[in-house]
Formats: structure tokens, sequence, C-alpha cells
């Protein structure tokens, strides 16, 4: 009984699974038209997808059989091996449409170099760890090189920090007078479920609507039949004591405060590195200790937030290297700090939608920045959002001149808002009914990219001119 309950499964089980298991393909199949994906992880998940979606054909050369089976039983094309051992098992290799290396750098260069000696003349793009790696990879034929988690941490930063990334680039030229408010709209403020239609609110409070942040999206707003939604971060123009009228209705964010970033490993160092040469107060948790954090400790024990002094933060940034930690670590900050900005880092794309679910504001996975770097370099096109902006534009009325620019139609059929007008030296965010635009205004025109060139395409509408600098006083008169 000892010898069938301990030598058995130990010894002959697996012997007899690996005789009779079917065995991983050692070698390429045919190449024409496929992409070899060098070793698979989180940041090329999202590409795979993409890849398949529109019909290209993957093969994941991968040298952890344990992994190699997985994406196997996924339905994906592997081939098992590792080169230094096999290099006979990139034969073939010449003919592939494209190919990824996702491995650690110095793989990464084999890689790259096995690939040119074999004939490979095509794309070859990396994904490095180090960014001081990208030109020696690129010297020996590297057609590009990325580094995803660097991209990640940036985004993740400007998310954070309006000195980065402005909520809406251009905010300046609206001058002092005028501003753009975000706001938490909280389940039991009054504009929650509302209509635009309903609520009225050029008319009542003097303000516009631009649309709504919610699950990471931005809805630009559409017409009257826009509802707001629960829990949804309201974004809003308008004279600065209308929109904060409008702030008291729901919850504004804190503007103010430390931004506390939990995770110190290589996308946390880079969202730390960029908030602090954008002149942001930081504090660092992790746990371990380093001279760059400020607490040490568990971000899911409350002594930790309560040392971070988390609930006073502007803004949460969670660089936690693991999903599943990452999803309890949002609950348990959303908990302790309902009122905090939270943005999460994930791995693999699918856990997105957790993120939100457990509370999170923002959330970007590296698949994504990942996926959409490669696809657009393999696919020509931006597979995936990774940051969606807000702009103001100055430009001239067009077709416009005569109307009103709060008239219908402008919202439904380009997804943009008349913000203000500039007519002569004053600049108009209020407008009665009997307000009509002159061929010499200037509109101030809130949107996406693509929502303004539908725009400037739908009104003929062209960028404004700025009035000549006067030259400087002669020092000789």
């Amino acid at each position: 009984m000892s010898f069938y309950v301990l030598i058995f499964p130990v010894f002959f089980l697996p012997y007899f699974e690996e005789r009779f298991e079917a065995r991983l393909p050692g070698i390429l199949p045919e190449m024409s038209g496929r992409v070899l994906i060098h070793r698979y992880g989180p940041a090329v998940d999202s590409l795979i997808e993409e890849l398949r979606r529109v019909g290209t054909a993957v093969v994941v050369l991968e040298q952890d059989e344990r992994q190699a089976r997985r994406l196997r039983d996924r339905g994906y094309d592997v081939v098992f091996g590792a080169l230094d051992e096999q290099p006979r098992m990139l034969a073939g290799v010449e003919r592939a449409q494209a190919l990824i290396t996702n491995a650690d750098d110095h793989a990464d260069a084999t890689f790259i170099m096995m690939a040119r000696e074999r004939g490979y003349t095509g794309t070859i793009l990396a994904l490095a760890e180090e960014p001081l790696h990208r030109p020696p990879m690129e010297k020996i034929g590297a057609t590009a090189v990325f580094t995803p988690s660097h991209v990640l941490g940036a985004a993740l930063a400007a998310r954070a920090s309006s000195r980065i990334s402005p909520k809406v680039e251009g905010l300046q030229l609206l001058g002092e007078r005028v501003g753009i408010a975000d706001f938490r709209v909280q389940a039991s403020s009054p504009l929650a479920g509302q209509r635009l239609g309903t609520l009225r609110m050029r008319a009542r409070y003097g303000v516009t609507v631009i649309g709504q942040w919610n699950g990471g999206r931005f809805a630009p707003a559409q017409g009257p039949e826009t509802r707001i939604q629960a829990g949804a971060i309201l974004v809003a123009a308008g004279a600065h004591a209308n929109l904060a009228r409008v702030e008291r209705m729901a919850t504004p964010l804190r503007r103010n405060g430390p931004i506390v970033v939990a995770g110190y490993g290589a996308v946390g160092r880079k969202v730390v590195e960029m908030l602090r040469d954008a002149g942001e107060s930081i504090i660092v948790i992790d746990e371990r200790s380093d001279a760059a954090v400020d607490v040490v400790g568990n971000i899911l024990e409350q002594s930790t937030l309560e040392a971070a002094e988390v609930r006073k933060a502007r803004a949460v940034v969670l660089a936690l290297s693991n999903d599943s930690a990452g999803v309890f670590a949002t609950a348990v900050v959303r908990d302790y700090a309902p009122e905090v900005r939270l943005i999460a880092r994930v791995n693999l794309a699918p856990n997105v939608a957790r993120l939100y679910q457990a509370g999170a504001d923002v959330a970007l996975s590296v698949g994504q920045v990942a996926g959409q770097i490669l696809a657009h370099h393999l696919l020509g096109e931006d597979a995936v959002t990774v940051e969606q902006r807000l702009k103001l534009a100055r430009v001239a009325p067009g077709t416009l001149v005569d109307g009103h620019p709060w008239q219908a139609g402008i919202r439904e059929k380009t997804a943009t808002a008349v913000v203000a007008v500039e007519r002569g030296t004053e600049v108009l965010v209020e407008f009665n009914e009997a307000f009509k635009l002159r061929a010499d205004d200037i509109l101030f025109v809130c949107g996406t990219t693509t929502s303004l060139d539908k725009y400037m395409r739908e009104y003929r509408a062209k960028p404004a001119e700025w009035p000549p600098t006067p030259p400087p006083p002669d020092p000789s008169s």
C-alpha cells in the first residue's frame, strides 16, 4: 500500500503521462502569412487576440512546457523548445509575415540575430525591459524596440496628474474666467440617472456638459437624451462660479494633496519618476524597503493606508504586479477612501473589467499598451485606445454664422460642444435665445480628436488665426 500510495504517483504516473500525452511540435509549421511570437506573456495577449480577430495566423515559440501546453489547450499553434539548444527549430522562419520577441532582453537579442542569420528580411518587433537596450537591439537587426512597461507607467502617471497630461488640451485658451471641471456623480446626487434634456444644465446653471468618464471610457454628451450615469465622472465647462454650483450637487474630485503610489516595481518606478519630474508630492508604498519608499507595508492593511494618509490623497495609483492582488487592493482602497481617484495597473486585459467592478476609476493593462503599439505597426491601426483625450479647439464660425452656439444638432451630429465664444476682447459663456454668431466671432469647441475632425467637416470650420502680437518697444525711442 505504501508503494502504491507514495511511489506510483511520484514516479510512474508522470512517466505514463509523458509517454502517452501528445508531444508538442519542435519545429515551425509552414510560416507563409503567419506571425511568429517568441515567448508568450501578458504584453502580447491582446495582440494575439487582435491578430486572430482579423484572420492573421499566429505561432507561439515557447520554451516553458507547462505554458506551451496551456496555450495549445487554448487553441494556439505552439512550438516548444529552447533556441540555444535547438537552433534548427527556426528553419522556415524566413517566410514568416512578421516576428515579435517578448522574452528577456538577452533572449530577445539571440532570437533577433538567429532570425536574421536564417535569412529573414521582414519586420522584427521587440519588447524590451530596459530602454537602454533599444539601440543595441536595433543595431543587431530589430526593426523597432518598445518598452511597454514604461509606456504603461507614463500613461498611469498622466491619468494621476494634470501637470503631465491636462484633462483638456488647450484649456489655457479660455483664459481665467472660464474653466473645465470634473466631478464624480454619486448615486444620491440629483444628477444621477437624469437626462440632459431634463436637467437643462446650460439654461439653469450656465454650464456645458462635455461628457462623462465611466468604466475608463469617455462618452461625449450627444444631445438631450444623454443620461448621466451614477458613479461616472462628469466633465463640464463654464464660469467658475457656475461650475461650483454644479459641484455642490455632486462630489468634487480632490484637487490637492499628495499622490500615493502603491508598488515600486518597473511600472511603479516609472510612475514615480514622471510624477516627481512634474513636481508632484508623492508617497510611495511597497512591501520592500528602499530609499525611494516612504511607507513599508502591505496596501491591504489599514495601518499601511493610515500611514500613507490615503484619505487625504488626491489620487492613488496601484502599480501592483499581480492582477489578483490588484483587484483586491482596489476593493480595499475604495472601501477605505470612497472619494479618492483610483488608478490601477493590470497585466491581462480581460482583468480590466474586474478592476472597474472593484471600484477603479481608471484601469490600464500592459497588454493594452503593447497591443496598441504592436497592432499599429503590424496592422496599421490603433487596436486599443489607451488614452482618449479631450481637446479644446479655437475655430471660426464657418456655416454657423447667424446661428446660436447651442443650437440643436451640433452635439447629435458631431459629439462636440461649443463652450465659449470670443467676441472682441470678451469671452462669453452664457447666451440668451436671441444671441446670434457673427462672422468675426471665435468659437471654442470641445471634444475628442475624432469628434473635432467631424465638427470641422460638418460646419466647414477652420482653425482661427491668432491676433498679431504687437512688436516689442524700440529701446532707442
